[in-house]
């Protein structure tokens, strides 16, 4: 059994979105156990339209709930303790729910985590680490905008992790990692950048192999498992990809609408354009998981609808049932042994 609590009030769509992606996400997933945080004036009547959620699920009635555009200390101020955010990361805290799961404010949400779990023994930061989709399968991308900057130590602290989360998400018992550059060559990038690189090669990892530095175009390309960056580059890739998947689809829906025979040539080749519109759908790749903290936490997009919600769910339930939290505190004691820690940073952006 994997119990997962729900901010059922986060994001865009709230309740409306939420509860109806749990049910789907049970669907794939009987073993799940719902620990659910809402407006029961809200959610009780969505519930009853899904019984076997229901009975699947324990409700907890929240008064509170984060807004979209709320700052980070504003909703901690306002939510501590009685928000529906605030009570399902408290949830994993209390060891009454193995992972949460939020569409809610992205700076809110990192910083209740925070506060909540508290940052693991040797991690100086967290990150947000995306599954993004490749021409070879899939891939994880660290950081996506937990964090603004990083420095050599940190990281080399994402890569543990992003490591760690390759091994429990796809199965792979050495993942390869590399770094995001400018390029490929030794002599390139950021001093920030060419030190973690030699920090990973001298430290040797025996579950991770490491590639060396990558460039852009290869987190499309699949070029390897894992790809390191700090939150200011890895946010304004997600961004960018994901607003070329849009304007590709624009592109094709505009073409294959122009004259009768391209509604002809859409009609022939439909089945090779759903294959194409299925990769490059966003919601099955949503999901932000929460690393460096004592406990799994996932972001899930503010504007997703059902589906996208419950892949959310989906990566929820996957990271808590392959063990995520034990194997990067594994490695953490393992290749953390003497390296001295410096102070916590404090930088964090508003939203992925």
């Amino acid at each position: 059994m994997v119990r997962i609590s729900v901010d059922v009030m986060g994001g865009d769509f709230g309740p409306k979105v939420a509860i109806p992606g749990a049910a789907k996400a049970l669907e794939r997933h009987p073993d799940i156990r719902f620990v659910l945080f809402g407006n029961a004036a809200e959610c009780e009547p969505l519930l009853a339209q899904h019984p076997k959620l229901k009975a699947a699920s324990t409700f907890h009635h929240c008064d509170v709930a984060v807004a979209m555009d709320e700052k980070p200390s504003q909703a901690l101020r306002r939510g501590r303790g009685k928000s529906s955010m605030w009570q399902a990361i408290d949830a994993v805290a209390k060891n009454e729910a193995d992972v949460a799961v939020s569409a809610g404010n992205t700076g809110a949400l990192m910083a209740m985590s925070k506060f909540c779990l508290r940052m693991m023994a040797n991690i100086e930061r967290p990150a947000i680490a995306g599954i993004w989709p490749t021409l070879k399968g899939e891939s994880i991308v660290l950081d996506i905008g937990a964090t603004i900057g990083a420095d050599a130590n940190q990281l080399f602290d994402f890569a543990l992790m992003g490591g760690a989360m390759a091994r429990a998400l796809f199965g792979i018992d050495k993942p390869t990692l590399g770094l995001l550059n400018v390029g490929v060559e030794e002599i390139k990038g950021q001093e920030e950048v060419k030190a973690a690189g030699q920090l990973i090669r001298e430290a040797n990892f025996d579950t991770i192999d490491y590639y060396g530095f990558v460039e852009g175009d290869d987190i499309g390309r699949g070029t390897v498992d894992v790809v390191v960056t700090e939150g200011f580059a890895g946010n304004i890739a997600l961004k960018a990809a994901e607003g070329t998947a849009r304007q590709i689809a624009e592109y094709l829906r505009a073409a294959m609408s122009r004259t009768w025979m391209a509604k002809l040539g859409y009609i022939l080749a439909k089945s090779a354009f759903d294959r194409v519109r299925e990769k490059m759908d966003p919601r099955k790749v949503n999901g932000g998981v929460f690393l460096g903290l004592n406990g799994i936490v996932i972001k899930s997009h503010g504007g997703t609808d059902a589906e996208g919600f419950a892949a959310a769910v989906d990566v929820g339930y996957d990271m808590a049932r392959n063990g995520l939290k034990d194997k990067i505190e594994r490695d953490l004691q393992k290749y953390h042994a003497g390296r001295p820690v410096e102070g916590a940073a404090q930088g964090m952006s508003d939203e992925v």
